[in-house]
């Protein structure tokens, strides 16, 4: 009887394992909802992290990619596309889906760096021997200067922009508040046209010829002059910039329900791993680890960076004075009109 009964238990781990292995067999795909300029970043992350998971549990992943502001994206989220995951421009995207229920609010505790697994910083992207003589912020706001930059209402990196050159304003010599707003209001009259997302600024400035200064992520700038060549375009490191930390996020109430929490998460982690910093660092982000950092370090502008947190307090104290409907950023760019 007892032999019998673990015959019987034999026989039934054993086609459990083979539904186990079955199981962990069948393909899975991931949604990750990101910002605008990440294309070329997660085209490279998502082989290495597909080789990487298939040679650990056997199971095929392919990784979809959704594009776009970084605010209009949050959005997309809110309103019902499937993320599994969110890589966006900045921390209030995803505390506007949080808000919602459908990431956990202590979401930037889960990870290191407050789920962070790069930064960058806000540069200037100019025309081959920068014909204007751009060199720091206060030339943006010279007569006959155009100044290409997204619109804050919806592109993360321009509220990066934004925030950076408000921050550079208020730190001169008698900054304050109504000298930032007044240094504001000239900026953005100075700018012809706002695109929804930075690839678009982006496109704008280098393939429509629009501009004579495109304000820019570091990486977008730098990857821009790898690909059209330095014979076609400069870029220009302020005196002074903003350290951008875009953030990442698992999906929890989406990726419980598709049954991918697992591979979610196990995604997000491996961007911290030395193969994606690497990654990382090749597609001109700045990896947080600092063996990559130290390695990759001759690549970067020398940048005198200010953190968010040192000037505007917190994400959510910065959109209610500046994005939020009616704030400041609709009040100095109507008034600059």
């Amino acid at each position: 009887m007892r032999f019998t009964t673990f015959k019987t238990f034999a026989a039934a781990l054993v086609l459990g394992l083979a539904a186990g292995s079955a199981f962990a067999a069948d393909p899975v795909t991931l949604l990750n909802v990101s910002y605008d300029p990440t294309r070329e970043l997660y085209k490279d992350i998502n082989a290495g992290f597909a080789k990487d998971w298939k040679a650990k549990t056997g199971q095929d992943v392919t990784i979809r990619q959704s594009h776009g502001g970084s605010g209009k994206q949050a959005r997309a989220v809110i309103d019902g596309i499937e993320a599994d995951v969110v890589t966006l421009a900045l921390a209030y995207d995803i505390d506007e889906i949080a808000e919602r229920g459908l990431i956990a609010k202590n979401w930037q505790q889960r990870l290191p760096h407050n789920a962070s697994p790069y930064t960058s910083t806000i540069v200037f992207l100019v025309r081959k021997g920068n014909p204007k003589g751009i060199k720091d912020w206060g030339d943006l706001v010279k007569p006959g200067i155009s100044v290409i930059t997204p619109n804050p209402k919806t592109s993360g990196g321009a509220r990066w922009n934004y925030l950076a050159a408000w921050g550079y304003a208020l730190r001169q010599p008698g900054g304050s508040d109504a000298k930032a707003r007044d240094y504001i209001k000239a900026l953005f009259k100075n700018v012809p046209v706002l695109d929804s997302g930075a690839r678009g600024a982006t496109t704008t400035f280098v393939e429509r010829g629009i501009g004579d200064v495109l304000l820019a992520w570091e990486n977008e700038a730098l990857l821009a002059q790898k690909e059209l060549g330095p014979d076609k375009f400069d870029v220009v490191a302020p005196s002074t910039s903003i350290l951008a930390e875009p953030p990442v996020a698992v999906v929890d109430k989406i990726t419980e329900r598709r049954g991918t929490a697992a591979v979610a998460k196990a995604y997000l982690d491996y961007l911290y791993t030395p193969a994606a910093q690497d990654a990382i660092a090749q597609n001109y982000y700045r990896p947080v680890d600092p063996k990559a950092a130290a390695k990759y370090a001759a690549q970067y502008p020398k940048i005198a960076l200010f953190k968010l947190d040192e000037v505007f307090g917190s994400w959510a104290a910065a959109h209610k004075a500046h994005f939020a409907d009616g704030a400041s950023f609709d009040q100095l760019y109507q008034a600059g009109r």
